[in-house]
């Protein structure tokens, strides 16, 4: 199987969980009267259903894992995979709603995210970006990287990334980690008012980071002639 084929199987399988997924938050929102989730009060699920979502999320999260893990050849490429996985499979779950449900209108609509640590709230364009840059990263790596010739982004790269994760998740989780003070119960009634674009663009950026560094190199690679016997043992 070539690497093209590899990541079409990838897609393949990260929009058949989008589409499950969809169904799943449809039938959730259906019962408790919440297909649109920006309403008050946010958070409506009994206690038991609010632990299965949270064990469902980490559930998914294995998944997408398994799925790359099982595509990749090396641990470069089997991140990269996991990554193209996790962002198709969250951007075609936006998609598959929309027709499913009628939301979202569009891609400033408030949607809650995640349910750990905290809620995580924001804009549906907010993840959708993010996702992306998921799928670009993990497709270079993916398709690019050989246990002979690794293609992986550098330190300073990834510290750059690091910091844009924790200021992502700060935007995300602003309102919640403000509200922790007064118990869970204040945290599950949180609805944000305000998404703090200037700080996500510059997380965003700072996400973006290493799929520029990883261009680079790329590029770089294009303009030195790739040593004969990589080239046979890239084409396995």
């Amino acid at each position: 199987m070539t690497d093209k084929q590899r990541w079409l199987v990838v897609v393949l399988y990260a929009a058949a969980m989008a589409y499950v997924e969809a169904a799943v938050v449809l039938y959730l929102r259906t019962m408790v009267d919440r297909l649109d989730p920006y309403q008050f009060p946010p958070v409506t699920l009994p206690d038991h259903l609010v632990r299965a979502e949270m064990v469902r999320e980490v559930a998914t999260l294995i998944m997408l894992f398994a799925v790359g893990w099982l595509a990749g050849r090396t641990w470069r490429s089997r991140l990269g995979y996991t990554l193209v996985a996790f962002g198709v499979w969250d951007i075609l779950y936006y998609v598959y709603l929309v027709p499913l449900s009628g939301w979202p209108r569009s891609l400033l609509d408030w949607d809650i995210l995640f349910l750990l640590p905290l809620p995580w709230w924001g804009p549906v364009l907010a993840p959708v970006s993010i996702a992306v840059l998921m799928v670009l990263g993990g497709t270079l790596v993916s398709r690019f990287d050989r246990p002979e010739r690794a293609l992986w982004p550098g330190p300073w790269a990834w510290g750059a990334n690091l910091v844009g994760v924790a200021l992502a998740l700060y935007v995300f989780m602003a309102d919640a980690i403000g509200a922790a003070g007064g118990g869970a119960e204040a945290v599950a009634q949180v609805l944000p008012t305000q998404f703090n674009w200037p700080v996500f663009v510059v997380a965003w950026l700072l996400l973006a980071v290493p799929i520029v560094d990883l261009c680079r190199q790329q590029w770089d690679r294009r303009l030195t002639p790739e040593p004969e016997n990589d080239k046979l043992n890239g084409s396995k």
